[in-house]
């Protein structure tokens, strides 16, 4: 049988989860928040990555045994719903919309995209989807008052988000891979001498005329600016 908030078959309790006090019920008075252990997990994850979040390693960072986090977090799968609304905490959720749908919605993907990169383990964790709280909650908000001018109705303004949002994160992982894979350099120049050779054999002439073309500036601000306009530009909102 599942611990209070915890999973069964048919996945986390969203009411236990959120709506719950998140203190043990039964027992003497907690020496532990589950804020604090919520804390301890995304600073593991921070440092070391998803991987290092451990019952075990989060017990140790609180000064705590591992048995007694199980009242608070029940299994790793909440924990980590825990851990992606104790972060998004981060988001700021008062400015008001400019009126401005477009503008509005990149400056909520680059506060997006900040955000990952200071958690990089969120893209991952927001992969699997997940059940928002409160914190998730006050920044859906945000987004959502932003899409007001658009007309939308309103599953379509969650679906934008949901849209810009995977985006966002896959973009931020595909950042953080390319940037761990640049600290080659071996392997960035042998990746430029691979693309000319097969852009000189002949059989690939629009990768060819794609290469020749001039550059474009390729710092990961300006590439993720690019992308986001051709994204954000492109919404039909009939």
């Amino acid at each position: 049988m599942p611990r209070e908030g915890g999973a069964d078959a048919t996945g986390i309790d969203p009411e236990r989860l959120w709506l719950g006090s998140g203190r043990p019920r039964r027992g003497r008075k907690p020496a532990y928040s589950r804020e604090a252990i919520t804390a301890a997990a995304v600073a593991l994850a921070d440092a070391d990555g998803l991987e290092a979040v451990t019952m075990r390693k989060v017990a140790a960072q609180v000064g705590a045994g591992a048995m007694s986090l199980y009242s608070y977090a029940p299994d790793k799968e909440t924990l980590l719903e825990l851990m992606v609304d104790h972060v998004s905490g981060e988001l700021p959720t008062t400015n008001t919309p400019t009126g401005d749908w477009r503008a509005d919605l990149k400056a909520i993907a680059h506060l997006q995209r900040a955000h990952m990169l200071r958690h990089p383990w969120l893209p991952a964790a927001l992969a699997a989807g997940r059940t928002p709280g409160p914190n998730t909650l006050a920044f859906l908000e945000r987004a959502l008052a932003a899409l007001r001018p658009t007309g939308l109705d309103g599953a379509a303004k969650l679906e934008v988000f949901a849209q810009l949002t995977a985006f966002v994160a896959g973009h931020v992982a595909h950042e953080i891979a390319r940037a761990a894979a640049s600290r080659s350099p071996d392997r960035t120049a042998a990746e430029a001498r691979y693309l000319a050779a097969v852009a000189a054999d002949g059989d690939h002439p629009e990768l060819a005329e794609a290469l020749a073309a001039p550059g474009r500036p390729l710092t990961p601000e300006a590439t993720f600016t690019r992308f986001l306009n051709r994204l954000i530009d492109g919404l039909d909102t009939d």
